[in-house]
C-alpha cells in the first residue's frame, strides 16, 4: 500500500456572487447560515462558529494561504475542491479555485469534485423550487468542460494516480449514456499525456467498474445509522426536531470494522449537524468530540492498512460549516480535530 493520503472534501460558498444575492439577498455566503442558526433541542450546539479563521472570505488569498497551512499541520495531503459546472459553460463559486490555479498557491496538492446535481431552494431548507439546473449539453459542451478540466490536470500540484488525474463525480448515475461519456474524457486524456483519468464515483453502485471508474468513496453509512423510532418520527413531523442520532453510535457502527470492498476509498467523518441549512428536516449526530473522531479515524486507518493500495481517505470535510461537518478550528473545541487527526497519522 502507498503511503496514506487524506484529501478534504472543500467548499468554495465563502464569497458572495450574483446569483447567492438573487436568492438568498444581497452579500449571502454559507456563514449566513451559520451565524443565524438556533439551537433547536435540549443540548443542541448552534451557533457553531469560527476561531482562528474568522468569518473568512475566499476571494482573499491570505485565508487560502493560511487553510493550507492548517492542513499541512495536521496531516491533510490536499483538497478537493467541489466544482460546479451546469452545462454550456456555465459554473458558479469557481473564483477561488480560478485564483488557487492560476496564482499557483497555496502550494497544496488538490484534485476537483465535481457536484453535477441541480441546485434548489430545499438545499437551505426552502421549498423545492430550482434555483439553476444541471443539464448535459452534448459533445459540445465536454469537450468544453474537459478543455477547462485539462487545465488543471497540468498543473504539478494535481493529485494524480498511475499519471492518472483523480476527479471525484458526486452523482455518476445522473450523467446520460455515463460509460461512453467517461470513455471520451479518458481517451482525451491519453491524448494528453496522461494514462486516462482516475474516476472515482460518490458512493458504490454494482456497475462502476464497468463504467470507467477506478475506485468509489464510502459516503459514510448515513442510512443505516438513521434507521429511526416511531417516536422520533412522530416529533419530526409535528415538532421542530430534527433527526437525532449519536456520533458514538456512528463511530462504533460495524461498518467501520469491517473489511473493504475492492477500489474502496473509506470517508472519515468529523461531525454532522445541517440544522443551520435544512432546519427541522436536518440530521443531527449528536456528541461529536475530538477523542471520539480521533477512534473513529483510527478505525479507518487500520481498514485501510488491509485493503487499499491508494492510501486515499476522503475527509469530509475540511469547511462544510453549516453541515457541522469541518475541521476549521471552532470557538468550542479550537485546533483540537486538527491535532487529533495528526496524532492517528503518526501513531
Amino acid at each position: 500500500m502507498n503511503k496514506i493520503k487524506i484529501i478534504a472534501h472543500y467548499l468554495p460558498q465563502y464569497h458572495p456572487i450574483p446569483e447567492n444575492d438573487t436568492w438568498w439577498g444581497k452579500g449571502f455566503t454559507e456563514w449566513t447560515n451559520v451565524s443565524k442558526a438556533q439551537p433547536l433541542f435540549k443540548g443542541h450546539i448552534q451557533p457553531r462558529l469560527p476561531a482562528d479563521l474568522g468569518f473568512y472570505d475566499l476571494r482573499l488569498p491570505e485565508v487560502r494561504e493560511a487553510q493550507a497551512q492548517l492542513a499541512i499541520d495536521a496531516g491533510v495531503h490536499g483538497f478537493c475542491y467541489w466544482h460546479y459546472w451546469f452545462g454550456n459553460g456555465k459554473r458558479l463559486l469557481e473564483r477561488p479555485f480560478n485564483e488557487v490555479l492560476e496564482s499557483r498557491k497555496p502550494n497544496l496538492p488538490f484534485c476537483l469534485g465535481w457536484a453535477n446535481e441541480t441546485w434548489s431552494g430545499i438545499w437551505h431548507g426552502e421549498d423545492k423550487r430550482i434555483l439553476i439546473e444541471q443539464r448535459y449539453d452534448g459533445q459540445e459542451d465536454q469537450d468544453l468542460h474537459f478543455d477547462f478540466l485539462l487545465k488543471a490536470f497540468k498543473d504539478e500540484r494535481y493529485i494524480k494516480v498511475n499519471h492518472a488525474p483523480l476527479f471525484y463525480i458526486y452523482r455518476p448515475l445522473q450523467i446520460p449514456n455515463i460509460k461512453e461519456y467517461l470513455q471520451y474524457w479518458d481517451q482525451k486524456a491519453i491524448t494528453h499525456g496522461f494514462n486516462g483519468i482516475h474516476f472515482i464515483s460518490n458512493g458504490y453502485y454494482p456497475n462502476f467498474k464497468e463504467d470507467g471508474f477506478k475506485a468509489f468513496v464510502d459516503t459514510v453509512p448515513f442510512i443505516p445509522q438513521l434507521k429511526t423510532t416511531l417516536k422520533n418520527r412522530l416529533l419530526r413531523k409535528f415538532t421542530n426536531i430534527p433527526m437525532v442520532k449519536t456520533y458514538k453510535d456512528f463511530v462504533h457502527a460495524p461498518h467501520f470494522d469491517r473489511v473493504l470492498k475492492a477500489d474502496e476509498y473509506p470517508s472519515i467523518l468529523p461531525g454532522w449537524d445541517n440544522t443551520p441549512r435544512s432546519r427541522e428536516r436536518g440530521i443531527v449526530f449528536f456528541g461529536s468530540n475530538p477523542d471520539l473522531f480521533k477512534l473513529h479515524v483510527k478505525k479507518v486507518l487500520k481498514q485501510i492498512k488491509t485493503q487499499n493500495k491508494d492510501g486515499i481517505i476522503f475527509l469530509k470535510s475540511w469547511n462544510e460549516w453549516a453541515e457541522g461537518n469541518y475541521m476549521e478550528p471552532d470557538q468550542i473545541f479550537g485546533m483540537q480535530y486538527l491535532n487529533v487527526l495528526k496524532e492517528a497519522l503518526n501513531e
